[in-house]
């Protein structure tokens, strides 16, 4: 990894992983605020009330960002992110809010392809092969 890049990941990871961290922080603060920007489609669909999610979601965001911030399994931290951002934004739609997220979902994908296990990549490589 080149000094640049090695900065610019180390930039990202680090940022993005405070993001998580603070949200999970405020979420668990005030879960039902949170639960406020389900919409009432996706609600109908969760086994649990939209508070209970939140604390679930919030203990989510922690973890990823422990990850992000301690640069352990971060594949593993961008991939969850990612999946998790999608969801947010599928159950909340798009809106003032949420938009931020897009550039979150971005992060955490450049966090995930630049982290693969390099055995990983060749796994992928020798599939692409067949």
């Amino acid at each position: 990894m080149s000094t640049a890049k090695n900065a610019s990941y180390h930039i990202l990871r680090v940022g993005t992983a405070i993001t998580f961290l603070w949200i999970g922080v405020l979420i668990l603060k005030e879960p039902a605020l949170w639960g406020a920007y389900i919409q009432s489609w996706a609600a109908d669909f969760m086994p649990f009330s939209a508070s209970k999610i939140m604390l679930t979601t919030a203990l989510l965001d922690l973890f990823i960002g422990a990850l992000l911030l301690i640069d352990y399994k971060t594949w593993l931290a961008g991939a969850l992110g990612s999946l998790h951002l999608a969801l947010v934004m599928t159950v909340s739609g798009i809106n003032a809010i949420t938009v931020r997220d897009i550039g979150l979902l971005a992060a955490t994908l450049a966090l995930l392809v630049s982290s693969l296990p390099p055995d990983y990549l060749k796994k992928l490589k020798n599939l692409k092969k067949r």
